[in-house]
């Protein structure tokens, strides 16, 4: 999945990557050894999955698509991405948005871009997860993570012909997520199955 977001991200202007997580292959490698040892956390072990640039991973900056936070490293994963990897997902990179998370129509920010739609980059993704939409659409990781506050789950995932899910308020944390509407945010899934889903 990193050779392909090397190989087709920024050469197709697709622009749906701000960074790669530079410890992603030690990590699928210490999941490796565990499977290898018989430890199999769940159905997520090993599995390469791309978060929107708006969830702390430890280790990295956390912009939220803006060069105000460009050099922010977040020491701690937010609790969503806590439990990602405690089920042995593997956070390859972080995704594109909407500065803050401010547009559910497209996915500019100053960090990242123009984000484009996979199947048509003439046109937007929607947003404000519109990187993380792409990433998955384009096959660069198996799962994406977004937020939606009023349909920036929603919205990507329709015009990149992916599944998508917005929780209800308060079914999955927003702990270590910036926010845009704290009493509206949601973090979710995106995937390009049901089955993955």
């Amino acid at each position: 999945y990193i050779d392909r977001i090397q190989a087709y991200d920024k050469k197709k202007k697709l622009n749906s990557i701000i960074s790669i997580n530079p410890n992603a292959l030690e990590e699928a490698r210490a999941l490796d050894e565990e499977r290898a040892a018989g430890t199999v956390r769940g159905p997520l072990h090993g599995i390469p999955i791309v978060v929107k640039d708006n969830y702390d991973v430890a280790g990295t900056a956390t912009t939220g698509g803006s060069l105000a936070l460009a050099d922010f490293i977040s020491e701690k994963d937010a609790f969503t991405v806590q439990k990602l990897k405690a089920a042995g997902a593997v956070v390859i990179a972080k995704a594109n948005l909407s500065e803050f998370a401010s547009s559910a129509w497209n996915s500019h920010s100053l960090i990242g871009g123009d984000a484009h739609n996979p199947y048509d980059v003439s046109r937007s993704p929607a947003g404000s997860s519109g990187g993380t939409a792409i990433a998955v659409a384009a096959n660069f990781a198996t799962i994406g993570f977004g937020t939606d506050t009023g349909g920036s789950i929603r919205n990507p995932s329709s015009w990149c012909n992916l599944y998508g899910i917005r929780p209800s308020k308060g079914l999955t944390s927003i702990d270590g997520v910036i926010p845009l509407t704290a009493y509206k945010d949601t973090t979710g899934p995106m995937a390009r199955t049901a089955e993955d889903m």
